[in-house]
């Protein structure tokens, strides 16, 4: 079967080329081209991709990775290309290049044209190009994409060409302070450029791609405010192609400011000061502003809102320099914001422009939400005391609660609080004068704090007492009464009153006499009656007496008295007697008239009127006179003229004393002659006035009596003894300071030698009382712990112990008591700083005393020794037990820990009950000491550098940790080997800069030995690292491989030995070193596999037994690529053509015929046709046909030139088997 110009000849096609027309059909349309060809003309790739260079000369070829063009199924075809669409502008040209049974499509550029290729204008072409055979109606499309590559043929461009920058002269090392920005048209590697200085610059750095400039060294304003920098922008090809020439230029301008760049910034952090501090802390605020010198000075932290009442106010305090206290300028109005304030604070700095902080709202919350209030632990206070109080009886004891350390209380002024007073450091109100003088039942006083606004009010209350003596009407009473009245007849009616009350006030009268009175008292209305008849002859004529009123109170009575006089009236009721009765004598007869005969003499004890003698009979003659007043009875007349001589005369005279007549007594007078003796009367003696003078001297006795009582009138009612203190009374009394509140400390004795309450003792303290740490029982004397007592605030009090009676008036007397508060461990040693802070030398050796805490404990003796030891667990650092000298235990190092804080517990030595302790905080800051060397971080260093960086680009920042501080920590680089200046090192920042071009092909390693040094005093210390420097080889190869053509052919026999040579390619590369050392390599085509190739000489050698019956040609792709970083090939064709060997049998197309033939046949009809083929191609045209066995009749004959077998004889019905054989002719 012949395939000719794309379609089947002969024989009907067999079923392979109908699929392979399909596939042609199916390909075309997915090609999108406007025809297809025939089958068996296409081209071999819908679409071809092909590059060339801009700027490229005339009848430059573009390239393509495989063959472009399309195979000749005949070799007589005549095959043209012709660009029908994409190359608008004429750029291009299509030739046809026959090799072998392949037409290729060149492309390429046309000559004579003005314009020229710029990928920077367009960087594409699609071309659509059309194969046709002349003469033959025979089409195929394809389309070649051809890519224009980038030359660099333009520079890079600044955009802006000049820049300005402000920075502050505080700026760190490595900021960034400014950018340049250049472009380049061109791309990849011809787009590249670096950035570098016009002029070596020590400040600055700038990166060499992205053109960010950094500083790299410390700017000082005062040298050089201004820097006027040039920058360029190099193409990396300018070295590449040998031209150093600058492509662009930019300026920059950098002015140094003093710039006050940072505002400050607050940090707040509140408190809620305590109750009790007497200047309440807010909060504590500090400043931080990170500019230096003026511009990071702090001018003033002010709150500008949040605080209408202006009561709060910023004070600078504190151990740093810009922190401030948030404290109150007058007594904050929480009540009209319970909820607290929200202050508005701003920092201003002294810079300049001067900066304001932010804003800072904070906070403050009301102490009184959370805490508890200071106010009185009650607002009213009900106590009562008793009427009896004389001055310094306790009355009350207000308190604050919590109590403020400098509380002071104070008594509202008012009427009553004259009668008090209070101790303004304790509370204790006491009275301060007697409240009986004032007749008030309750007191109201009012106490507050020193600043009047917390107020509680005192109501005492007075209890009753038999302060009152029960007062007479009268200041003495006097009464008349009869001797005759009868008994219990009311002489008079005494009445008193007691302004007390109750049984206090209730009062029973009595009298108070020594002597039996004839008189009774009713004992509660004070009526004063007779008990007994009253004699007035035989009793006292005045009755002076005393009445005394009592009241019921208790413990004693009081009494009044008063003198009551009672006259007894003299009642004309007793007759006269007679002295003498029954009386006789003897007169003579011559008795002389007048004369004195006897005389009677009667007493009357009334005594009221003289007694008046009668002679009430015998006298009828009237010889006799009786004497009326004298009671002398004489001779009236004379007996001698009577007539009687001798005769009797029987008188009755009596006595009267004018109302009563006394018993008449008879004189019997017998008259005798002669002469009579002077006694010749005799009378019975009645004894009346011996009776008389014992009923008198009894009325002289009773009156002598109540004389007597009247001298003890007073012994009983008047307060004549003062109260006395008991001999047992001590001088001073210790007692212990931890003694509890109500505890008894002493009970102090007196007496008073009166009774009832004259004799009644009250106690009281009245001076010395200054804490008011005791109390004195009044009525007991027992003295008492009232509040606890301070032995380190007071250690002795001078009590004033007072005592009074309750006589009037009141007798008082006073001792003085002396108290030596002793000590008891009450007090924890107290250190006399709030904390402690010491600066020490890092180096400081072991040993080394730095600071001397020092705690106070007020309590004496084992309970006062302090002792002092470390709490913090730490080495460092230990103390003295006994001095309290801290001091260097260990090896410091402030680079491991700059500072301690270490809690100093002091504790005192009690040795029974608890020890007490305080703590406080030590702060030990390490001064610094130049004792580490700097450290290079990383310790070492690894860059890789590009070959192509520019001199003065920065490869490397040096970064050292120098712990030390000032200049100890300031470090300076150095380099030991700088490779004869090809590097050098900023001393400031550690930049390692370029200072001459590196060669990759001449040093690929270089390792630097860097010092970084400090400037400590006296002794500075360094250290060294390492900077390995790898060179990374820039591509420098700037041409690719080139075959003198683009395809060769060669050819080798079938059947050679594998190593065959069959032919060399060979390229050149214009490149010098390795970018021009060449390789080669198959990479594609038919033979791929086949054939090998010597990587270096090209020489193209079988790979296996060649077989021209199965494959007769070859097409190879050889590559030839440099040794470049980026490696640059083209490529070559090679069509290798296998010679033919005699090495192969003919062959039938069918191994067994089946030829059917109509029996009786005429002859020379055709039977078959057969076909043979000789792989070999020099036998193929020599066959010969011939029937070698199973044609013994010969009824068959074949053609020796054709193979066409026909009938030769007559055939009858049968089978017959024949077999033939080909062969060379």
């Amino acid at each position: 079967m012949d395939i000719t110009m794309g379609y089947c000849v002969g024989t009907r096609p067999p079923p392979s080329c109908l699929i392979l027309l399909l596939l042609k059909l199916l390909a075309t349309v997915s090609q999108g081209l406007p025809e297809t060809g025939p089958l068996g003309f296409h081209f071999t790739h819908p679409v071809y991709n092909a590059t060339v260079c801009e700027n490229s000369a005339a009848r430059t070829y573009v390239h393509s990775q495989g063959r472009m063009g399309i195979t000749l199924i005949d070799l007589s075809w005549d095959v043209k290309y012709r660009i029908v669409s994409g190359d608008e502008e004429g750029f291009f040209k299509a030739e046809e290049v026959i090799i072998a049974d392949f037409c290729f499509l060149r492309i390429r550029t046309k000559g004579g044209n003005s314009a020229i290729l710029n990928r920077e204008i367009q960087d594409n072409y699609l071309l659509i190009v059309k194969g046709s055979v002349r003469g033959e109606d025979l089409e195929a499309w394809t389309k070649v994409n051809i890519q224009v590559l980038d030359m660099n043929d333009l520079r890079p461009l600044f955009s802006p060409t000049t820049y300005s920058v402000t920075i502050a002269e505080s700026t760190p090392l490595r900021t960034s302070v400014a950018q340049v920005t250049a472009t380049d048209a061109d791309i990849g590697s011809n787009g590249e450029f670096y950035y570098y200085f016009k002029n070596k610059v020590d400040l600055f750095s700038v990166h060499p791609t992205s053109g960010v400039i950094s500083l790299s060294g410390r700017l000082n304003y005062d040298e050089k405010n201004r820097y006027d920098l040039e920058i360029l922008a190099v193409d990396r090809g300018m070295k590449l192609y040998g031209n150093n020439g600058v492509s662009s230029t930019a300026k920059l301008y950098v002015h140094i400011e003093r710039v006050n760049e940072h505002a400050p910034t607050l940090h707040v952090v509140t408190h809620v000061p305590f109750s009790l501090d007497k200047e309440p802390t807010y909060a504590v605020v500090t400043v931080d502003d990170l500019d230096e010198g003026a511009n990071g000075e702090i001018e003033s932290v002010s709150i500008v809102a949040g605080d209408p009442l202006d009561q709060f106010f910023l004070a600078k305090e504190g151990r740093w320099m810009n922190e401030y206290k948030i404290k109150e300028r007058k007594k904050v109005d929480w009540g009209s914001f319970p909820y607290g304030y929200n202050l508005t604070l701003q920092a201003k700095d002294k810079g300049s422009p001067q900066k304001f902080s932010a804003a800072k709202i904070v906070h403050i919350a009301n102490p009184q939400r959370d805490t508890v209030p200071v106010r009185f632990e009650k607002e009213t206070y009900d106590v009562s005391i008793s009427e009896f109080s004389p001055p310094g009886v306790v009355v009350a004891i207000v308190k604050l609660s919590p109590e403020p350390l400098d509380v002071e209380y104070r008594l509202s002024p008012g009427e009553d609080a004259q009668y008090f007073k209070i101790n303004p450091r304790s509370g204790l109100i006491v009275t301060a004068q007697p409240l009986n003088t004032v007749k008030k039942e309750v007191y109201k006083l009012g106490v507050t704090n020193k600043e009047g606004d917390l107020k509680a009010q005192v109501t005492v209350g007075i209890e009753d007492a038999n302060d009152h003596t029960p007062e007479f009407q009268q200041a003495l009473y006097d009464a008349f009464v009869n001797e005759s009245v009868p008994v219990g007849t009311s002489v008079l009616m005494v009445s008193a009153s007691d302004k007390d009350k109750g049984e206090n006030g209730y009062i029973t009268y009595s009298i108070a006499s020594l002597n039996l009175l004839p008189f009774a008292i009713n004992q509660f209305t004070g009526v004063i009656s007779t008990t007994e008849e009253l004699d007035f002859e035989s009793s006292p004529e005045t009755y002076r007496f005393i009445v005394r009123a009592s009241d019921w109170g208790s413990p004693y009575r009081h009494e009044s008295e008063v003198n009551v006089t009672i006259r007894i009236g003299n009642v004309n009721d007793n007759s006269p007697l007679f002295e003498k009765v029954a009386c006789q004598g003897v007169i003579s007869y011559d008795f002389p008239v007048g004369g004195h005969i006897t005389a009677v003499s009667a007493i009357d004890i009334d005594e009221l009127e003289l007694v008046k003698y009668k002679i009430i009979s015998g006298n009828e003659l009237g010889f006799f006179y009786l004497n009326p007043d004298s009671g002398v009875l004489q001779l009236k007349k004379s007996l001698m003229n009577s007539g009687i001589k001798n005769g009797n005369f029987a008188l009755r005279i009596t006595a009267t004393d004018g109302e009563n007549f006394a018993d008449p007594i008879s004189v019997n007078i017998s008259v005798l002659h002669g002469k009579v003796s002077s006694k010749s009367f005799s009378c019975r003696e009645t004894r009346v006035a011996q009776k008389l003078a014992e009923k008198l001297l009894i009325k002289a006795k009773a009156n002598g009596k109540l004389n007597l009582e009247d001298g003890f009138l007073d012994f009983y009612s008047v307060n004549r003894q003062g109260p006395h203190f008991d001999k047992s009374f001590p001088s001073d009394v210790a007692v212990k300071e931890n003694l509890p509140v109500g505890a008894d400390i002493l009970k102090i004795k007196a007496y008073d030698a009166d009774s009832g309450f004259n004799g009644k003792v009250l106690f009281t303290i009245s001076d010395g009382n200054t804490d008011s740490c005791f109390n004195i029982d009044m009525e007991t004397g027992q003295l008492k712990v009232l509040l606890p007592m301070d032995r380190e605030h007071t250690d002795l009090y001078l009590l004033n112990i007072t005592i009074y009676d309750l006589g009037n008036p009141q007798k008082s007397s006073w001792r003085l008591l002396t108290i030596n508060v002793e000590d008891a461990n009450d007090n924890s040693p107290i250190f006399l700083q709030d904390s402690y802070s010491v600066n020490i030398l890092e180096s400081s050796s072991i040993g080394t005393e730095i600071i001397q805490v020092e705690a106070r404990d007020k309590d004496l003796g084992s309970n006062g020794e302090v002792t002092y030891s470390v709490l913090t667990d730490t080495q460092q650092f230990a103390i003295n037990s006994s001095t309290g000298i801290v001091y260097v235990a260990d090896q410091l190092d402030r680079e491991s820990k700059a500072n301690y804080s270490l809690k100093i517990e002091a504790r005192d030595r009690a040795e029974s009950g608890q020890q007490l302790f305080s703590v406080v905080t030590l702060k030990v800051f390490l001064d610094d000491v130049n004792d580490c060397s700097p450290a290079f971080i990383p310790s070492s260093y690894s860059v890789k550098v590009l070959e192509d960086l520019p001199v003065g680009t920065v490869i490397a920042w040096l970064e050292t940790h120098d712990p030390d501080l000032g200049l100890g920590g300031q470090v300076r680089y150095s380099l030991v080997n700088d490779y004869n200046g090809r590097f050098e090192i900023d001393k400031a920042s550690g930049a390692i800069r370029l200072s001459k071009e590196l060669d990759y092909e001449k040093q690929q390693f270089y390792n630097l030995t860097v010092r970084a040094k400090d400037k400590g005093r006296p002794v500075s210390l360094s250290s060294v690292s390492f900077v390995e420097v790898e060179v990374v080889d820039v591509n420098e190869n700037l041409h690719t491989p080139y075959f003198p053509d683009f395809a060769v052919v060669g050819s080798v026999k079938e059947n050679s030995r594998i190593g065959t040579s069959v032919l060399q390619v060979a390229a050149q590369d214009d490149d010098s070193g390795r970018d021009g050392e060449i390789q080669y390599s198959i990479r594609d085509g038919s033979g791929l596999g086949r054939f090998n190739i010597d990587d270096e000489s090209g020489v193209i050698s079988t790979a296996d037994i060649l077989d021209r019956e199965t494959t007769g040609s070859y097409w190879l792709t050889v590559y030839a690529t440099d040794r470049g970083v980026v490696p640059l090939y083209s490529t070559i064709e090679v069509y290798i053509e296998i010679e033919d060997v005699n090495d192969n049998a003919p062959l039938t197309s069918e191994p067994i015929y089946y030829p059917v033939v109509m029996e009786n046949s005429p002859k020379d009809v055709s039977v078959i046709q057969i076909q043979a083929e000789d792989p070999d191609s020099s036998s193929n045209e020599k066959l010969t046909y011939r029937i070698t066995s199973g044609n013994p009749q010969n009824f068959f004959a074949i053609n020796t030139k054709t193979g066409d077998c026909d009938r030769w004889r007559f055939l009858s019905k049968t089978v017959h088997n024949l077999g033939g054989g080909s062969g060379f002719g």
